[in-house]
């Protein structure tokens, strides 16, 4: 029994925030069931290569992109833009819990489909939207696209290397992190809506955007701004606010170096017999530390250099300071500790048995995550969920599938 066992999820999302809200959901133990255009489905199952590889290492037509935010769910096709398709919908929305969608602020009312028509029919439910810029404000009727965001939401303005240092200039994250954080924050709204519940008896609308997310998430760097007047910019791998706590480079190769407090920047000195650095006034402090960057970043590259980066990493971890390769994702993957928390879980497919992905950093005692199956294929689960929760016949389903309605996956 997961933790939130019990708990129905419609989900009307596509692409990666609203998908990723509803993994992280059916994980813990929710019914979600997806709601996928006939013929196409999620925007993302389109979006390869690289694909699913079968047993005989042919690619498969289920997108890697799509298996990634998609497993534990159960996949219906319905098309919303007939009546009979509303319906549909509708009716399953009447015995959920929850609803997920990522459609343009406004653009489901048309359908009947929107939270004030829903939770009428439903008053319990937990409506969830996630769109770009919000239902308010001048931008809430434009599309927003998490690349974009990471440019508008200041992100990018504080990732790359600094003006005058070669490859300078603003870069994305490479990882669509404002929409992953949109994901985990809506996940946290939905559970607190559902708490709510519990009290009140009413569901909510929650209404989540992607721009939101990512100025709450500049942490510290808005926060320096705020303090200053003056805007973070690009340190390229270093610390705006602690050094060193940065990319250098070895003999060999890059490692990183990762002080935090005073403490460990004088382990840091000892472990690489160069003791006398905290005792110079420029760098006994972090703030001193800060203030004289370019001095003990300078005086620290050029001693590095004179190992290898294994070497310096083995000396600086028996200090107990933190200390790190930089693993590329096959590295990082294979990393001990990342298999000893089993975060690589095999979950046969039906194109491939020995499929395996990336497993929940969720990790709980008394109701683990459970991987019930993988990301279905384009309505896998249409007749399944239909006569079961809608208690469509044989007959009211080839009806349905007949005029396009309903897709069944053959």
């Amino acid at each position: 029994m997961g933790a939130l066992s019990g708990i129905r999820v419609l989900d009307l999302s596509r692409v990666l925030a609203g998908p990723w809200c509803g993994q992280v959901l059916a994980d813990l133990g929710a019914e979600v069931i997806k709601v996928e255009r006939p013929r196409v489905g999620d925007d993302t199952r389109g979006w390869g290569p690289p694909y699913m590889k079968t047993p005989d290492g042919e690619n498969s037509v289920e997108a890697s992109y799509y298996q990634s935010t998609n497993r534990n769910k159960l996949s219906v096709a319905v098309n919303i833009a007939t009546p009979e398709g509303q319906e549909l919908v509708r009716a399953l929305a009447a015995t959920s819990d929850v609803l997920i969608e990522n459609y343009k602020a406004g653009s489901l009312a048309k359908y009947g489909l929107d939270y004030d028509s829903l939770s009428k029919l439903n008053p319990r439910l937990v409506y969830c939207s996630i769109t770009g810029f919000g239902l308010t404000g001048p931008r809430a009727e434009e599309p927003g696209y998490d690349f974009i965001i990471q440019g508008m939401g200041g992100l990018m303005s504080i990732t790359g290397e600094k003006d005058g240092v070669p490859g300078a200039g603003p870069q994305k994250v490479g990882v669509a992190v404002a929409d992953v954080m949109t994901g985990l924050y809506s996940t946290i709204s939905i559970q607190a809506a559902l708490l709510a519940r519990e009290k009140t008896g009413r569901g909510q609308h929650c209404d989540m955007a992607l721009l939101d997310v990512q100025v709450a998430a500049l942490g510290n760097q808005s926060q320096n701004y705020l303090s200053t007047g003056k805007p973070p910019g690009r340190q390229g791998n270093a610390h705006v606010n602690i050094v060193p706590y940065q990319v250098f480079t070895a003999s060999d190769m890059d490692f990183i170096v990762a002080c935090g407090n005073d403490t460990q920047f004088a382990a840091l000195c000892d472990a690489i017999s160069l003791p006398e650095l905290p005792l110079d006034p420029r760098f006994t402090k972090n703030a001193d530390r800060v203030r004289n960057r370019d001095a003990i970043v300078g005086l620290l590259s050029e001693h590095f250099l004179k190992d290898t980066a294994d070497n310096w990493v083995s000396r600086i971890h028996a200090a107990k300071v933190p200390v790190g390769v930089i693993n590329d994702i096959g590295r990082a993957l294979a990393e001990p500790q990342v298999l000893a928390r089993n975060m690589l879980v095999d979950i046969p497919h039906a194109k491939n048995p020995d499929f395996r992905m990336v497993g929940s950093p969720v990790k709980l005692s008394d109701t683990p995550v459970e991987y019930q199956r993988p990301a279905p294929m384009l309505g896998e689960h249409t007749e399944q969920v239909l006569k079961s929760r809608l208690g469509l016949s044989a007959d009211a389903l080839e009806a349905l599938k007949s005029k396009g309605v309903i897709e069944q996956l053959k």
